[in-house]
């Protein structure tokens, strides 16, 4: 039985239509936020609507950005021949947190020809070396990956991809077969 709630039902369908929120979770934080702690609710709320006016895309790479060009494009001490690209702003969080890369970003959503194009110049302007795909292995992002480098093929460019295979401390039982085969294809000798 659904009570006269609609407003808090509203709250729950905001919550749960978010990427990996369930009902049970979404019904769990509406209540929290309601009930329990309206302080953050009204603060949660206030976070929402500046993030949302005040961070947009970067012009040049496609990252979050409180300014029309990312701290990223515009720290001089980065490797501007050395570009990796990604699917979505959030991986570059990601890869930062290593602490492993110090090149350039260039996020690629999809292979839109405006997206390819923008890439092309941004190669050219910066007189890129080296490309680094840092997505996901699939058979769709193979594809993806060889489209990018015959778009490119007119520069003198080195293209390398992440590294795939088996996790640290995770067993091989615990392994799906496309991610054991890579790692077999990918060994390194010791």
């Amino acid at each position: 039985m659904k009570l006269k709630l609609d407003k808090f039902y509203d709250l729950v369908d905001s919550f749960h239509s978010l990427p990996s929120i369930g009902k049970k979770v979404a019904q769990r934080l509406a209540y929290y936020i309601v009930l329990d702690n309206t302080q953050l609710g009204i603060k949660l709320s206030h976070s929402i609507e500046n993030a949302i006016s005040f961070i947009s895309k970067c012009q040049k790479c496609g990252c979050m950005s409180q300014s029309n060009i990312c701290e990223i494009c515009l720290d001089d001490t980065r490797h501007k021949e050395l570009l990796c690209i990604v699917q979505n702003a959030n991986d570059i969080f990601q890869i930062e947190d290593s602490k492993q890369f110090y090149g350039k970003y260039f996020v690629m959503t999809k292979l839109h020809k405006d997206l390819i194009n923008d890439l092309i110049q941004y190669v050219n302007i910066n007189q890129v070396k080296e490309i680094i795909f840092a997505i996901s292995p699939s058979l769709s992002n193979d594809a993806f990956m060889l489209l990018i480098e015959d778009r490119l093929k007119s520069f003198d460019l080195k293209f390398t991809k992440i590294a795939q295979g088996i996790p640290t401390g995770v067993s091989l039982e615990n392994i799906d077969i496309l991610s054991l085969s890579k790692s077999i294809q990918s060994r390194t000798k010791l």
